[in-house]
């Protein structure tokens, strides 16, 4: 195992931007995901890390001023996001996806920030947070910015986060009639890394059924999280029913290239992903 790289800890956020812009740190909070860099399983192991589970201003979870967005701090953990009433009100394809996330161990130290920076394509939350249009707020000592989702996975294990910057929270835009789903598949139902991960998101107006603004985004096919224009497109204005449910599987099994690796071949995460899609769509109507 290599050697545990040394730690220094932040109390307030004006002194981790201030540590985080003098010196190359790396970040942690949870450390469910990078513990497994610092035994070199993956990646190279971070030379020097900083400690920041101490920001509390970090772990709310409200609306934001105005109430136009859920906004879910950085070390907001799996289980508060699991059990937060906003959450699951707002979000709950989130709280649902948390809930599949490791065991009750992991859920109580992993966080919500922590997935979304380490940017494994197999991060459960991250379809999630695509489909539901979010946005990251990162700061740094010069102040904060804001980063769609869309934009922020920039390659594999890569963001658009600079190395001075601390992600903040995630606010999601919350949008009247809308509904997000999730979708996970694994080895097993419980503490499984993913094979594929769905989240679909659309719209509908009062007694309308036709479904708009519809998102499909995916995790686990490709080196990034994805949304898929084309599925998206065949939905978008249409009142789904059985047969549409069918033709857009199809169309997903169509429009993605999925990896192959240890966890899952390319041929079974496109047989898998067509399925599930389908039965999300069955499901909703």
């Amino acid at each position: 195992m290599p050697v545990e790289p040394p730690v220094v800890s932040a109390r307030t956020l004006p002194e981790a931007y201030e540590l985080l812009a003098a010196d190359a740190l790396t970040p942690i909070a949870g450390g469910t995901d990078l513990m497994v860099r610092i035994t070199g399983e993956i990646g190279e192991p971070p030379e020097r890390l900083l400690d920041i589970g101490h920001l509390d201003a970090l772990r709310g979870i409200g609306l934001t001023p105005g109430g136009h967005a859920l906004s879910i701090g950085a070390l907001a953990t799996w289980t508060r996001i699991r059990h937060d009433p906003l959450a699951r009100l707002h979000l709950g394809a989130l709280a649902e996806a948390a809930a599949t996330i490791g065991a009750a161990q992991i859920q109580n130290r992993g966080t919500l920030g922590g997935n979304v920076v380490n940017a494994s394509p197999a991060g459960d939350s991250l379809p999630v947070l695509l489909a539901a249009d979010s946005v990251f707020v990162l700061g740094s000592r010069p102040g904060e910015r804001r980063v769609a989702a869309v934009d922020f996975w920039t390659g594999y294990r890569q963001t658009a986060r600079r190395a001075d910057e601390l992600l903040l929270r995630a606010e999601v835009p919350l949008v009247d009639g809308r509904r997000v789903c999730f979708r996970k598949v694994g080895t097993r139902r419980a503490q499984a890394i993913s094979k594929v991960v769905l989240a679909v998101a659309w719209r509908t107006a009062g007694d309308d059924p036709t479904w708009r603004d519809v998102r499909v985004a995916m995790g686990s096919i490709a080196a990034v999280p994805v949304r898929i224009p084309s599925v998206e497109t065949l939905l978008e204005g249409s009142v789904p029913d059985g047969g549409l449910a069918s033709r857009a599987g199809d169309a997903l099994r169509e429009a993605i290239a999925p990896i192959d690796d240890v966890r899952s071949t390319a041929d079974h995460r496109r047989l898998v992903s067509g399925r599930i899609l389908r039965r999300l769509i069955e499901d909703a109507v």
